[in-house]
């Protein structure tokens, strides 16, 4: 690097801005996150461990469980009704609260059993199959907003770290720069001004450093509140997320498969059910009764049958207009779930619009920008050396590189969150069922 100043600069100079310009001759290369010895937590791997300790999902197994219950226990009749008691009991004369004396009072033990039809009976299982369906389906949407939300939280701690280590290169190459300019001031070149500058802009950096830091620490506890312990430590590196897994052309196939528009459908999967049920409803059940009837031992004993069959006598204003409430309701259920289909593509579209700006701007940072940047620094340090330019130049000029790079880092940053949205608005397996746990 001697051979970036030239022979007429000061020996009083050199040491300072050789170890500034060294620093500032190198390309700034790709930042990551914390390096440790600890194994580094990938972005699949909060994934999971978000899965394994969210008591959401477990909860929802449980809702799964008991839905499937209840559908065993809908196809089961009622339990029989075992009826006791007296009956034409005297309560005057001599014969009264005798049991056996007069030839009227009878004991009577029986069993009643309602017999609901089997159409009914398979109704109501349906009914509470399609109800555990749609508790999946909710499992289903929480994986994937689990899913996307920890990715969102691991991306931001990583972009945290990495313009934190910017941050810090920014500030150690205005350090030097104090230096450089301390030097200058001692060999009569520079002056007082520039000094204070220098050390305004690393106080402003420590400024910058502060609110870096606690972006980090916000970003962490954002991790930690997925994947516990884990997410204190260091990062890998992230997966590639340039590319999507699927295209403009395959988005209504994506849509097939969105997570809540599925359990919006398997909710009108429960209405429709459920209008079945009140369908089955407008036919009666009859129920049996079989009783028998003991006397006094001078008289017989006796044996009753009873059917009994409710009359549905105003059906056009119970039954079906029961009937007709849940067929509104199925109706209401079926917009809902249109027009979240139609909200959904209007903000997967617009998502996919923003993305593809951030890229376009991306590329143009990468191709004229960032190579525009680093020309003038080397045109700055070139000055310096052919002894036409000054030393500020050549450090306002890297200053400004490192600028240009931390914008180009946001636009990055920007391009990741969105990769994360859209790549997890499905779990893995897209509408695949998620394994018991």
């Amino acid at each position: 690097m001697d051979s970036l100043f030239s022979a007429h600069a000061h020996a009083g100079l050199r040491p300072a801005a050789c170890r500034f310009l060294v620093a500032a001759s190198l390309a700034i290369p790709n930042a990551g996150g914390i390096r440790a010895a600890d194994p580094p937590l990938t972005l699949d791997a909060a994934r999971h461990l978000a899965a394994e300790r969210s008591r959401r999902l477990t909860g929802q197994d449980a809702l799964v469980a008991a839905a499937r219950q209840r559908a065993t226990a809908a196809t089961r009749l009622p339990d029989p009704t075992l009826r006791l008691g007296v009956n034409n009991l005297p309560v005057t004369g001599a014969e009264r609260f005798s049991l056996t004396q007069d030839f009227m009072t009878m004991r009577s033990v029986g069993v009643a059993q309602e017999f609901t039809r089997e159409e009914k009976r398979k109704a109501r299982q349906t009914r509470f199959e399609r109800e555990a369906d749609a508790v999946t389906a909710t499992q289903v949407a929480a994986r994937a907003e689990i899913d996307r939300e920890v990715a969102l939280a691991w991306f931001e701690r990583h972009f945290a770290e990495t313009r934190r280590t910017l941050l810090l290169r920014q500030r150690e190459e205005a350090r030097l720069q104090i230096e450089a300019t301390e030097a200058l001031l001692r060999g009569a070149r520079g002056s007082t001004a520039d000094v204070l500058a220098a050390r305004s802009q690393v106080e402003q950096l420590n400024d910058r450093l502060a609110e870096a830091d606690q972006r980090v620490a916000t970003a962490t506890n954002a991790l930690s509140r997925w994947a516990g312990p884990a997410a204190t430590g260091p990062l890998a590196s992230p997966p590639a997320f340039d590319a999507l897994p699927f295209t403009d052309e395959g988005l209504r196939d994506r849509l097939e498969h969105h997570p809540q528009l599925a359990a919006l459908t398997k909710q009108v999967d429960v209405a429709r059910a459920q209008a079945e049920i009140a369908r089955t409803e407008r036919r009666a059940d009859w129920s049996l009764e079989l009783m028998y009837s003991q006397r006094g031992s001078a008289y017989s004993n006796m044996v009753s049958v009873n059917v009994s069959i409710p009359l549905q006598w105003n059906r056009k204003d119970r039954q079906d207009r029961e009937l007709a409430a849940e067929l509104s309701t199925l109706d209401a259920l079926t917009a809902e779930r249109e027009e979240a289909a139609r909200a959904h593509e209007a903000e997967i579209r617009e998502m996919l619009l923003e993305r593809q700006s951030k890229l376009d701007r991306r590329r143009r940072y990468d191709a004229t920008l960032l190579p525009l940047a680093q020309d003038r620094t080397r045109a700055a340090l070139a000055a310096y050396r052919a002894g036409t330019g000054s030393l500020v130049a050549a450090l306002d000029a890297r200053r400004n590189e490192i600028e240009v790079q931390l914008e180009r880092l946001q636009l990055e940053r920007d391009v990741a969150l969105l990769w994360a949205r859209l790549n997890y608005l499905v779990p893995a397996g897209h509408d695949a069922p998620l394994p018991n746990r």
